[in-house]
């Protein structure tokens, strides 16, 4: 009941007509980011981080999480419309939605994808609303090695699951958690790795290391990869469901919406393997021979997954400040911007901001189906944007943000830098996510490792005292040695997961 009183007062706040104004720019932008090939709504956030330093953190997240669940029902329409997914948890959409609109039947993907993108949101918002306090009074006992060892584990499940390999995810870590280490040392005010530059020696700002990781090196990755001919859209109608698409969709919507949730608040979870789980379930529970020639199912399934992780994802970001996917550990950045640190005392200190967040995506689901059922021919004729005009615009936009920060050409140097490393990691491979979660929940490793260690008068066994502490690392070695024992079972003779060469 408690929870419930707390949403109700959200709702009073996410519903002045200033928070509802930022709550349509921000799942407008979603969407219009979702749709459009490259740019997800982690780059939509990190550009948008300066407006941190004007709007009110309640205004600003609001905006912030209808431009999260945004992307996440953008996606789908590039997916169905140009067989190009917008994110990669749309990747599966991909392979079912883009055959049916090939055989006439774009309409009624967009309707199925975006009717159930509403119906999982908003039952996994409901999940989030009942799990989040049970999570914050357990939340509540964890001491610094308890924090510690959830670093390492969100350490080492971002860095395998969001990779193709283990090695390449810990070298981006590697890369965020030196990143992290610049400035001076809060403990010996010694400077570390500053070149003798005095603007580092508070280090390099979140807002600067999102914008040029993410942004400028995105930007750079798929200018570089552009094509020039002109994208083949699939012409759209209104979006519509007969009946038969009903009967066969609300089954695919709740158990995708059941596979989404949970893995959206695992470290590490994502949103790509219950995508992938949900369409591998549907297709063994259907028994029709469509799939693969445009099974709505395949659409319907995956649509709700990839959208019920979101909210999932919420859980251990709002909770215990731990980042699970690219954009939580942005959002991560913006409550660091505004001097907040997720976790138990955010509920208890700024009920409001974190209530009206909740509220607001509830707010925003609705404003979703609305935007996204009557306005597919107008999403469709986006996709048309030349792209050189489309990347030069946020070359300029990150620029002019980061230098507005600190009027400093020092940022702007290291902005470019940055994005040049980002171009280079994904050139090589290497993912982003590990680096800016790396960078992020670095410092806060390091100064939870301290205090244990300082508590246990330098003794190293207290990291492994506590029962949460030995639980939380021995997933953390689960994570890293997950992918190694899948690779030695494909070799023993076991049949490895397949993923289908579209996605390749």
């Amino acid at each position: 009941m408690e929870s419930l009183r707390l949403l109700l007062d959200g709702f009073g706040a996410a519903l002045t007509p200033v928070n509802l104004m930022y709550a349509l720019i921000g799942v407008t932008l979603g969407t219009l980011v979702g749709v459009l090939p490259g740019i997800g709504p982690a780059m939509t956030v990190a550009l948008l981080l300066p407006i941190t330093f004007t709007v009110p953190p309640t205004s600003a997240f609001i905006m912030f999480a209808g431009i999260y669940y945004g992307g996440m029902y953008g996606g789908s329409t590039t997916s169905i419309l140009l067989n190009t997914p917008g994110e990669s948890s749309s990747m599966i959409t991909a392979l079912e939605g883009n055959k049916m609109a090939r055989r006439g039947r774009a309409a009624q993907a967009l309707a199925t994808a975006a009717i159930g993108s509403f119906i999982a949101g908003t039952i996994a918002t409901a999940l989030l609303v009942v799990a989040a306090p049970a999570v914050v009074s357990f939340a509540i006992a964890f001491g610094p090695e308890d924090y510690f060892a959830l670093a390492i584990l969100a350490f080492t499940a971002v860095s395998s699951v969001l990779s193709r390999s283990v090695v390449r995810g810990l070298a981006s870590l590697g890369l965020g958690l030196v990143i992290g280490l610049i400035g001076i040392d809060q403990q010996t005010g010694q400077a570390r790795l500053t070149l003798g530059i005095p603007q580092l020696l508070d280090g390099i700002e979140v807002v600067v290391v999102a914008v040029g990781l993410f942004a400028l090196g995105e930007a750079l990755y798929v200018a570089s990869r552009l094509r020039h001919s002109p994208p083949e859209v699939v012409p759209v109608g209104r979006a519509w469901m007969g009946r038969g698409d009903w009967r066969r969709s609300w089954g695919p919507w709740l158990r995708g919406t059941a596979l989404g949730f949970p893995f959206g608040a695992l470290p590490g979870g994502g949103a790509e393997i219950p995508t992938f789980l949900s369409y591998a379930a549907e297709k063994r529970l259907s028994g029709s021979d469509e799939f693969g020639k445009g099974a709505i199912e395949g659409v319907a399934g995956p649509e709700a997954a990839n959208n019920a992780s979101a909210a999932g994802t919420l859980v251990p970001l709002l909770t215990l400040g731990l980042p699970t996917s690219a954009t939580a550990a942005i959002l991560l950045a913006a409550f660091q911007q505004y001097g907040l640190q997720p976790g138990p005392q955010l509920f208890d200190h700024n009920p409001a901001l974190v209530w009206g967040m909740i509220a607001s995506l509830f707010i925003g689901n609705t404003m979703l189906l609305v935007l996204n059922l009557p306005l597919a021919p107008l999403w469709a004729r986006v996709l048309r944007i030349p792209r050189p005009y489309l990347y030069a615009g946020i070359v300029v936009f990150a620029a002019l943000g980061v230098y507005a920060l600190n009027g400093s050409l020092v940022d702007l140097w290291v902005l470019f830098l940055l994005g040049l490393l980002g171009f280079a990691m994904r050139r090589f491979g290497l993912p982003v996510a590990p680096a800016v979660i790396g960078m992020i929940l670095g410092p806060m490793a390091e100064v939870q490792l301290r205090r244990a260690l300082a508590i246990g008068a330098g003794d190293v066994t207290v990291l492994v005292k506590s029962p949460i502490a030995v639980i939380l690392l021995a997933l953390a070695v689960l994570a890293l040695l997950a992918p190694l024992a899948r690779k030695l079972w494909a070799r023993r003779g076991g049949e490895p997961v397949t993923v289908p060469s579209q996605l390749d």
